[in-house]
């Protein structure tokens, strides 16, 4: 699973970009300045925790840590309900959606210290020689 989700975050990432382009590009016209960020920030976070889901992937990959599995389902979770809820918002003026941004933020904290947690376990104390 921690390759597949190493090229998952890479997925992500190229999803970034190109959504950051059609943003610049495609949606300058038509959406209202604030709007337009709004969708920004959406691809900002989604790029973040893009890199996020390809650390914990390799993490995962190599020592095999329960905490970089939870890791990774919370910051895909995060990209999906932050960054989606962002992007629906902007592209629709639905503005309840702005009400479960904040949980998806939860989500990228979440997994922040899920990452944090398991190198923290994997640190062994220096013995002197």
């Amino acid at each position: 699973m921690g390759f597949r989700m190493m090229s998952v975050g890479a997925i992500m990432a190229l999803l970034g970009v190109a959504l950051g382009a059609f943003g610049a590009h495609g949606l300058r016209a038509i959406l209202s300045e604030h709007m337009l960020e709004v969708f920004h920030t959406g691809v900002r976070y989604q790029m973040y925790h893009a890199f996020g889901l390809m650390v914990s992937g390799g993490a995962l990959a190599v020592y095999q840590l329960p905490l970089f599995r939870w890791a990774i389902w919370s910051f895909l979770t995060g990209i999906f309900v932050f960054s989606g809820s962002l992007y629906v918002l902007s592209l629709t003026g639905m503005r309840w959606l702005g009400a479960i941004t904040p949980l998806g933020g939860l989500f990228f904290i979440v997994g922040w210290l899920l990452l944090a947690i398991g190198f923290w376990k994997l640190a062994k104390p220096k013995t002197l020689s």
